[in-house]
């Protein structure tokens, strides 16, 4: 397989990612921003975290029109894989590719920390390695991780099972004390209606290694390469 992590003016996780993604054999390159074409033959593209056009206008607002992401948008249409990661998932949610928008923090804040999440849905690429229900760690690090989405839209993923992640409390209940930020059902991840493009504000990269502090968000990128293979 063969994949690419975006890079934008401001990116700051995308050596990250690619370090990750090397070592679980996910074969991956940079494509710069203002290139105007994906490389041939890719099965999984990345936008990583960071402050994309140093979050002028909205977070991720002017990444999602940037050269790249009009071929990105066409990779996806066609099936393509695509994952996006904090700023990512705001440049998707900006780009169309995923329904609804990121806001500021309920508490105006910008948040780091070690977040609890419950997986909820394990029917795609992305997260088929963990066990559905599963109670995970992965750190967040963001100041508009608030998702919201109207009541519709909200019914329809959760009937279509496109909620990937929750933040929940220890015991994995959802609860409003275990909610970051103020999002919409304590979403902290969504797939699109074909599952093929993932949103996430935590940073699986981020909990990658032991020596970092955890390793459940390895799972993530082994499921991705499970696939693949």
């Amino acid at each position: 397989m063969r994949s690419a992590v975006i890079v934008f003016p401001g990116s700051n996780c995308d050596r990250d990612v690619f370090t990750v993604m090397e070592a679980q054999g996910l074969n991956p390159s940079y494509v710069w921003h203002s290139d105007a074409t994906l490389p041939e033959g890719l099965d999984l593209v990345v936008l990583p975290g960071g402050f994309s056009y140093g979050d002028y206008l909205r977070c991720g607002a002017m990444a999602a029109r940037s050269p790249i992401m009009q071929d990105i948008v066409r990779f996806a249409e066609k099936g393509g894989h695509v994952l996006g990661i904090c700023n990512g998932f705001q440049t998707l949610c900006e780009s169309g590719l995923l329904p609804g928008t990121l806001m500021r923090n309920t508490h105006l804040s910008f948040t780091c920390a070690d977040a609890t999440l419950r997986v909820e849905g394990t029917e795609n690429a992305f997260t088929s390695n963990y066990r559905k229900g599963a109670v995970i760690h992965l750190p967040i690090a963001h100041a508009e991780g608030n998702y919201f989405a109207d009541a519709d839209t909200l019914k329809a993923m959760n009937d279509n099972q496109q909620i990937a992640l929750r933040y929940v409390n220890a015991e994995g209940m959802v609860t409003t004390a275990a909610n970051p930020n103020g999002t919409c059902e304590n979403i902290a991840g969504i797939a699109n209606k074909k599952k093929n493009v993932l949103g996430l504000m935590p940073h699986p990269e981020r909990y990658s290694e032991a020596a970092l502090g955890g390793v459940d968000g390895v799972t993530m990128f082994q499921s991705l390469h499970a696939h693949f293979a």
